[in-house]
């Protein structure tokens, strides 16, 4: 289990509920010279293939807001013959030279099929816990979100790190674990060009059909290059990275 540690803050207010609290949060306030994030901000894009046609396109975006704090954001939208998938996910974290820390997460998918929304805020004060919308409100015992354990690794692999684990709360509310293994390393060609990359795959239960794997590029600040998924033996998915810059 990743454990998360952060000073204190100031509990928010909730006239409108978590909504509002979560509003607030999304507002960027510029940062000070003295204020320095400690993580790169960027944007990436990818194009998403299913079986090697491009059927769609995925972003991932780090913005620095203030005060340790960032914002990242996730969004794909893919379609194949009748089917559709839109998919967006914001975490707002807080992050220093050691830790990363959760703070809000929202999830939100539409297309074929029955439309999925998810709120999950991350409180640290009266009590350490993890509300969620509409569902249950879970001790928090380490946890972080559906998509931090990607900021985070790429710091591990960056300090050399081969074996990790992630306890989190996925996009349904419950609680998964991830474990993680570098495969070795791996040259790749990919829309965006040439990339030397380290090769991880993800772990999960021995109950599940999925296997996961996915590939960070120490040139591009050890991010994520491309994400591959199998079920059952039958390709679900490639992102394949196609340009990226800092912001």
């Amino acid at each position: 289990m990743i454990k998360f540690f952060r000073r204190k803050v100031t509990p928010t207010t909730k006239p409108a509920g978590f909504l509002l609290s979560l509003l607030l949060m999304l507002v960027s306030v510029p940062a000070s010279a003295e204020d320095k994030p400690v993580i790169t901000s960027f944007e990436a894009q990818y194009t998403a293939y299913k079986w090697g046609d491009d059927v769609g396109e995925a972003k991932i975006k780090l913005e620095y807001l203030s005060d340790e704090q960032y914002s990242l954001t996730y969004s794909s939208d893919v379609s194949k013959f009748f089917l559709s998938d839109e998919r967006f996910e914001h975490s707002v974290f807080f992050a220093s030279e050691d830790t990363i820390l959760p703070f809000s997460y929202y999830y939100k998918r539409t297309g074929t099929g029955p439309d999925k929304q998810l709120s999950v805020k991350f409180a640290s004060f009266p009590d350490k816990q993890i509300e969620i919308e509409g569902g249950e409100t879970l001790p928090w015992q380490g946890e972080t979100d559906n998509q931090l354990y990607r900021i985070d690794l790429a710091r591990q692999l960056a300090a050399g790190k081969t074996t990790l684990s992630y306890d989190f709360i996925n996009y349904r509310g419950e609680r998964k674990n991830y474990g993680i293994e570098v495969t070795g390393e791996e040259k790749l060609s990919l829309p965006y060009g040439e990339l030397d990359t380290i090769k991880v795959k993800i772990l999960r239960d021995n109950n599940s059909s999925r296997e996961t794997f996915a590939w960070f590029a120490p040139a591009l600040d050890y991010n994520l290059v491309r994400l591959q998924q199998f079920k059952d033996g039958d390709e679900q998915g490639d992102i394949k990275l196609s340009a990226y810059r800092h912001l």
